[in-house]
């Protein structure tokens, strides 16, 4: 076996691989590392060749970190590697080059969170024994991956697909197209629209968005590459709800969603969800994930209205393994997960006592 640095022009070599190969997943395309590289992010794309055919690979996204006179970054592989995690040898193959890169680099760790289902517990225990730490993110949006989704088959016929959704999830389907909502592809100019619901949405829902900047990008480098697709809910003239879509490979994701606070009661949302998975099903998908939800499913989780929206379309609720982080400086790891967060909150409750005493 053999490590392989990809350069641009071997992006469609290394998509290939990353799409079709063992957990194949779009946040692993060479394309996502571009956006991130817009962002302050670095992407390192690895493959380990082995008779001259990909055996596996990975994205790295390398981040510097802000410690005067010391040249540190941090190693990211979201949803990574695509590669087949019972074969030990071909991973411990991969780390080891990825560690004596990560000299080179000044990287204090690498940080994984595969793209697999819970509870697998050799995974686990190849990972561990690799010399991956495994990282307790929560049941809710803590990591930063989501630890839990719903995924949905979609490789049957979207009859039966339809066929097996809540009876309330297909009755809203049908109420938003007898009030005459219309899905239609967005284009270029319609992104700013996209993102002005976006707004709202964040205010209602209490929730950070990026920058607009951020959206453009993603037109440019996934949109414009056939990677992801705009979708926008029309009513009355007017856009009323929207969402951005991923697809890689037969794996469609559902990313961002947007609703203005008005008109919610045509049913903009469940449009959109039906005419993603029709889109996905053109496009040969067999799986359409509807990304994060939950891990608390109780009732009075202020997040459980986003968890019984997605389970009416009879995904299967999927608890990822989670994230690992294989410690690379001990000393600057340990500042990493220790001393930093622990300095972040204590900075954050004095702001908050004196914001409180400046009230009284």
């Amino acid at each position: 076996m053999e490590i392989k640095i990809i350069n641009q022009d071997e992006k469609k070599f290394f998509n290939d691989f990353m799409a079709w190969g063992p957990k194949g997943h779009v946040l692993q395309s060479y394309e996502w590392g571009e956006v991130k590289l817009h962002t302050g992010w670095e992407p390192i794309r690895l493959l380990v060749m082995d008779e001259g055919k990909p055996k596996a690979g990975i994205s790295i996204l390398k981040r510097k970190l802000p410690i005067p006179g010391f040249n540190k970054c941090i190693f990211y592989a979201p949803r990574g590697p695509v590669a087949d995690y019972t074969d030990k040898d071909t991973l411990r193959f991969l780390f080891t080059k990825i560690k004596s890169m990560a000299k080179q680099h000044g990287a204090i760790l690498l940080k994984i969170d595969p793209d697999i289902k819970a509870p697998n517990d050799e995974v686990v225990k190849n990972l561990r024994s690799l010399g991956f730490n495994l990282i307790d993110s929560g049941k809710d949006f803590d990591g930063v991956q989501p630890k839990f989704v719903f995924r949905l088959d979609i490789s049957k016929p979207l009859e039966e697909i339809a066929a097996d959704f809540h009876h309330k999830t297909r009755y809203n389907i049908r109420l938003a197209k007898r009030k005459g909502v219309t899905v239609k592809v967005g284009r270029r100019e319609d992104l700013k629209p996209f993102y002005d619901i976006l707004e709202e949405t964040c205010i209602r829902d209490e929730f950070l968005v990026r920058s607009f900047d951020y959206f453009e990008t993603l037109w440019d480098e996934l949109v414009e590459n056939g990677l992801a697709r705009l979708f926008m809910a029309e009513y009355e003239g007017r856009y009323i709800a929207g969402t951005l879509a991923f697809i890689f490979g037969d794996k469609a994701w559902y990313i961002y969603g947007a609703s203005s606070n008005e008109d919610r009661n045509v049913m903009p949302n469940y449009a959109l969800q039906w005419a993603m998975i029709e889109w996905a099903k053109q496009n040969n998908c067999t799986m359409y994930d509807f990304r994060g939800v939950s891990g608390d499913l109780s009732p009075d989780n202020p997040l459980y209205g986003l968890y019984r929206f997605k389970k009416g379309f009879n995904g299967e609720f999927t608890e990822f393994i989670g994230e690992f982080d294989m410690p690379l400086s001990p000393f600057f790891y340990y500042l990493w997960v220790q001393v930093i967060p622990a300095y972040r909150k204590i900075r954050k409750d004095v702001v908050n006592f004196f914001r409180r005493a400046k009230k009284r």
